[in-house]
Parts: structure tokens; sequence; C-alpha cells
């Protein structure tokens, strides 16, 4: 398929209209439909053709006018932006169902018309989502700041205490790519590590994740299963990149491969590309999980001529490389430093794709949660890079709890304390050894769907990449940091 490109001035609308045969008004987003963002543009292809927006996903399924695609937005990469959603603000005076106080307000009894009560998902994007402790948790937790009035709450359903916390929302695009269907991989109820059974397991997640979206976002019934079946088939079509950079010009252009056409390709299964050696197929891992920009790599621009574009290709295949080779220091991260079946490692030497391997996709290829510590507070942190790298965030304010109870795995006999804004997993397993851990995100679109982190606590690229400057010792020049945030602006 042969594409065109014609350069934006303005954000393009979110639909364009056309007639059907029977003369009735559709709303239709075609394939590859670009939509400006902050370096260029997103598009998405869907494997069924143009979207309707007539469909199941865009329908409201509930009693609060919401639909899927009130949170998940074709023009910010199926995901929600915060400059998406303060401008949905201003343009519906705050009466978009996706303001709903159920959880797009701070706090359900929130004032549904104060700008104040909204201002977590306003400012980063966050959407409240309130989770049940499970039965004879391991740990305790307790309310250290509750800014916001509703940290802790009594579930009527079940009398135990009701965690609030604070994330971003998950693209619904590029699913067939998951190894963990969530943040903290609630609704994986069957698991996506057998290459056999993935398809089928995949598909009964995404059923048991829709009809949960419905019952508690949409606050509605249990939809029909032709319309979840629907929802899901629309998702598991979708591809979405981004296509065209502002500097860099195409993105599949020059021999690269950038944009969703090529990543409708993309080989995926379970474990592929394990950095633990746990790859079906035996192949050993390979840090060079991204080669959408190799060909960049040298001069070589439009006829010969090197131009501004090409040293912007050249850029950005420079930060292809420094993603995939640049040396980091792992110390500290739940999930692998203390994992036993590694030999508890004091330290790892890896790149950035020791966890995020799976290739040219950038999530981890198997389930396995890790904390790198953005839900901590440098308040209470000792690790001297946990601590610098967190003071290179602006984390919007939110609820901070104190996890008590748990053995200590440096001091044995001992317990140790966490502070957190979103114990992660063990808010679902109520285990010691899952509190604060979460997968890592599937990283295509990023410019669209800005900010980052499941709790929106890097606003931009620029603090992202100074995190992991920070946290992993990479100790990048800022010729280096320019030049990585090119690469993960073109993805």
């Amino acid at each position: 398929m042969k594409l065109s490109w014609i350069r934006l001035s303005t954000c393009l609308p979110l639909t364009v209209i056309s007639l059907s045969a029977s003369a009735a008004l559709v709303l239709i987003i075609p394939n590859l439909k670009h939509f400006q963002d902050k370096t260029g543009a997103v598009a998405t292809f869907n494997s069924a053709g143009d979207i309707n927006e007539k469909g199941a996903f865009f329908q409201s399924l509930g009693t609060n006018g919401r639909s899927c695609a009130t949170c998940h937005q074709a023009d910010q990469a199926f995901s929600l932006s915060a400059k998406g959603i303060r401008e949905t603000y201003e343009r519906t005076h705050g009466n978009d169902p996706l303001f709903a106080a159920v959880d797009g307000a701070n706090c359900p009894s929130a004032n549904p018309k104060s700008r104040a009560a909204h201002s977590l998902l306003l400012e980063r994007g966050l959407i409240r989502i309130g989770i049940t402790l499970p039965e004879n948790p391991q740990f305790t937790i307790q309310v250290v700041r509750d800014p916001y009035g509703c940290a802790i709450t009594t579930d009527p359903a079940t009398g135990r205490p009701l965690v609030s916390v604070y994330r971003r929302p998950l693209p619904s695009t590029n699913l067939r790519f998951l190894s963990a269907v969530m943040f903290d991989g609630r609704e994986t109820v069957m698991p996506l590590n057998n290459a056999q059974t993935y398809q089928n397991n995949l598909y009964q997640d995404l059923t048991h994740q829709a009809i949960s979206a419905v019952q508690t976002h949409f606050q509605g019934q249990t939809p029909s299963a032709e319309k979840v079946d629907e929802i899901v088939r629309f998702e598991e079509g979708l591809s979405t990149a981004q296509i065209h950079d502002d500097d860099a010009g195409a993105l599949y252009g020059h021999q690269a491969s950038g944009g969703p056409m090529a990543l409708v390709a993309q080989e995926y299964y379970p474990a592929i590309n394990d950095v633990l050696g746990g790859d079906p197929e035996g192949d050993a891992f390979n840090s060079k999980a991204f080669s959408l920009y190799a060909a960049w790599e040298k001069p070589g621009g439009y006829r010969g001529r090197r131009d501004e574009d090409d040293r912007a290709r050249q850029e950005t295949a420079a930060g292809e490389k420094l993603f995939n080779t640049a040396p980091l220091v792992i110390t500290g991260v739940r999930g692998l430093n203390d994992n036993t079946t590694l030999g508890n490692p004091a330290s790892i030497a890896g790149t950035c794709t020791t966890c995020h391997d799976s290739p040219n996709v950038g999530n981890h290829s198997v389930a396995l949660p890790l904390d790198i510590a953005t839900s901590r507070l440098a308040a209470y942190e000792t690790d001297p890079a946990i601590y610098a790298a967190l003071r290179e965030l602006s984390a919007p304010e939110l609820p901070i709890y104190e996890i008590t109870g748990c053995p200590d795995p440096s001091n044995p006999g001992e317990t140790v304390n966490y502070y957190t804004s979103d114990p992660g997993k063990g808010l679902v397993t109520g285990l010691c050894a899952d509190v604060n851990r979460g997968k890592g995100p599937i990283l295509r679109g990023l410019a669209a769907r800005a900010p980052y982190f499941h709790n929106g606590a890097a606003a931009n690229l620029e603090e992202l990449v100074n995190f992991y400057n920070q946290r992993f010792q990479m100790n990048l020049s800022a010729k280096e940091k320019k030049e990585l945030i090119a690469f993960l602006n073109a993805l």
C-alpha cells in the first residue's frame, strides 16, 4: 500500500462525514488517517477497514453516557492525552461523559461542576481506580496523606477496604502484543504465556476487561455477548503508531519501517526475545530489539542530498541505537534484583531493552511485573539512584499509603515499610512480593499520549528520560538525551 503525506498546520478533526448508500449519516475514520500531535502525526490501521463510529466501541452502553471511545480516542493513540482532556473540558464546559464523578473526578463525592474536582484528570490524565483489598492480605495498608478525602473507603458490597489509585488509560490498540491486561494484570483471567493458547486467552481476557469497563466506568449492566464480541474484535484489529515526524519526515520512508503498516506485520509470540532465556523458539536474547530506523544511521538523504530531514533521521536512528545498547545499571528493582530464580542479583548490567524486549513494540514479552520506583516518594527514599530519579519527575499530588508487615529481603527476620501512591499488583493479590509492581506498557504512539508512567509522573519525555538516566546510572550526555527523545517520539 502506497502512503502519502500532506504536512499539517492545524489539528485534524477526529472524524470525517460521509453518506452511506441509504443516505444515513455515518461517521467514518479512514484507515491511516493522520492526527497531528506534538512532534508530527499518529495514525491507525484497522484490519477490518475504515472505522465506523456507529460500532459498539463507540456506543454508550451504561448509564453515564460513556463509551469505550470516551477514554480511548483515535487522535490520542487510542488513549488520552492531558492536552486532549483539557480541550474536551473547555469545549463541553466539563459536561462530557469523560468527567463523570464515578472516576473522572478526584473523588466520587466531589462537586461535578467544580474544575478543581477534576484536577488529576485535567492535569495528568488520571482516572481514579477503586480496588477492593482482597481478604487476608499479607500486609497492612494505611493512609499517610489523603488530599482528596477518599483514599481508603469501605466497599459497600464486601465491607473490605476500597483503595483509590489514579492511573493513565492504557491504549486500546496494539493489543495483540500484550503479556498482561491492565497495569496490575487484574484482567488477565487467562494466562498469555503460550503461543498455542494465546489468541483464545487474549480474547477471553479482553472480553472480561470490556465487561468490567461497562460495569464500572460506564456504570452499566453486563452488556450483551454480541456487543462485547464486537468491541473485542474491533480492538484486536487495531495497529497504531507515529507515522510522520515534523523534522524527519515520513517514518516509513528511506527504508525505515516506522508507522502502523509495518507494525501490522510485526512478529510476536509470548516470551519472544525473552531476556531471561525463555524464548520458546530457543532464540537467545538480542538487545537490539528495535530496528525501525537502522537504515537511517548513515547519511543518505533524498536523492543522495544531505538536508535537515536527513540530519533529523540520523538523530532518530542514533536514539534507537542508544535504546538498544546504552548500558544501564539495574539496582533496586523489585521483580528483578530480588528474584530468587535469578539469584537475587544486587546489580544487573542491561540496556533499555532488558525490560522492553518485545521486538519493535517495547513492552515486556513475559508477564513479569516490576517496581522501578515510579510510585514512590523521594522524601522516603534512601537509595541515592531512586532519590535522584524521582526528583526529575513532576509527580501529581496523590494519596500516599504506608504498607507495613512485609518481610525485609535484606534483613531476615525484620519487616520493611513501603510508602507509595500506588501499591500496584499488591492491591490485587494481597501479596507483599507484589507491592508496587506493575507491567511496562507498549511504547508505540507515545508522542500522541503524554504524560507518561502509570501515574502521569513524567509530564513529558524529557522528564521520563531524565528519570531513567538517574535511576539506572546511564550517564547520558545532553546530545544523547535529545537523540533518545527523538526516537521515542518516532514510535
